[in-house]
């Protein structure tokens, strides 16, 4: 007699084997479809990011002729840097603007974090009769425009002698960044485990020491998240500016790129100082972001979803 052949000893229904395309679950090529259209849609999204980015730079290099020419080029016929030299020398000079709109983000950085650390830790670590009404009375902020309370605070800038002042200005900017540094920095600290704020109270140490020592080490991807907030919005900031600041030895960049648009003969707008403007005033941005983004991700994750 002829034995049977066992078909799985034989390896045809051999389970190891890489079914036939046709046979494959409909959920696994599915699956692997949603990954390629969610792989192409990204790409789609970062060069609509891009683009102007580039065009915007291309448009930085190009000689007047190309930068004013109709219909517009998308590339330059030759590479120039003269924009950029006009750039430079354009009223008291592109070092002291940059300076200011970098001395401007540091304080406004600094009064954020001094501002926020101490009242997000009280808001989140200590017993205050209604804090939960203190907080949210201090997000409404979120919902006034800040616009409509330049007028008043001018004033009261003007009678302090804060006006033409970077310290004035960033205080203003300061004001703006609060309520939802705020946000970030109390939802930040309520993360943390209270495991390691006990065993430090068990070991003598006070609410100061536990949070320079507990809550500093484990708080710095928020602290960065403020940061980086703090500097975009300082750095951006162009109404207050404009209503803070006349003279032009304290104009910031956004002030600089404004009235750099008509700077001809004719009075008509120079766009390739102006794109030079926009690129100088983007690379800020892009590097201390590409610098911290991985602090910057994991801290808004822990700040704002709880």
């Amino acid at each position: 007699m002829t034995a049977v052949s066992d078909p799985m000893q034989s390896g045809i229904l051999d389970p190891e084997l890489e079914p036939p395309i046709g046979a494959r679950e409909p959920g696994r090529f599915w699956s692997g479809r949603t990954k390629y259209l969610l792989g192409a849609l990204s790409i789609v999204i970062c060069l609509m990011m891009v683009t102007p980015i580039v065009l915007s730079i291309s448009a930085s290099l190009k000689t007047t002729e190309d930068a004013a020419a109709v219909p517009p080029t998308y590339f330059p016929s030759e590479l120039s840097m003269d924009n950029y030299q006009k750039l430079w020398d354009y009223g008291s000079g592109l070092p002291r603007y940059l300076g200011n709109s970098i001395i401007t983000a540091a304080l406004t950085i600094v009064m954020t974090l001094a501002l926020t650390i101490p009242a997000g830790y009280g808001l989140a670590r200590f017993p205050i009769p209604g804090k939960e009404v203190i907080f949210v009375f201090l997000l409404l902020a979120l919902i006034i425009p800040y616009q409509s309370l330049l007028t008043p605070v001018f004033l009261m800038f003007s009678t302090l002698g804060l006006t033409n002042n970077l310290l004035g200005l960033a205080i203003v900017h300061t004001t703006i960044q609060l309520p939802f540094s705020l946000y970030i920095m109390r939802n930040a600290f309520e993360a943390v485990p209270r495991e390691l704020e006990e065993a430090a109270l068990v070991d003598g140490a006070n609410s100061w020491q536990v949070l320079r020592r507990v809550f500093m080490p484990t708080m710095v991807p928020a602290f960065i998240t403020v940061t980086l907030f703090a500097f975009v919005t300082s750095w951006n900031e162009f109404l207050g500016a404009l209503v803070m600041l006349t003279r032009d030895t304290t104009l910031t960049l956004p002030l600089v790129l404004a009235a750099a648009r008509s700077v001809t003969s004719l009075g008509s707008t120079d766009w390739g100082m102006l794109q030079a403007g926009v690129t100088v005033a983007i690379i800020p941005c892009v590097v201390v972001y590409l610098l911290l983004q991985r602090y910057y991700v994991s801290g808004l994750l822990t700040g704002a979803v709880k």
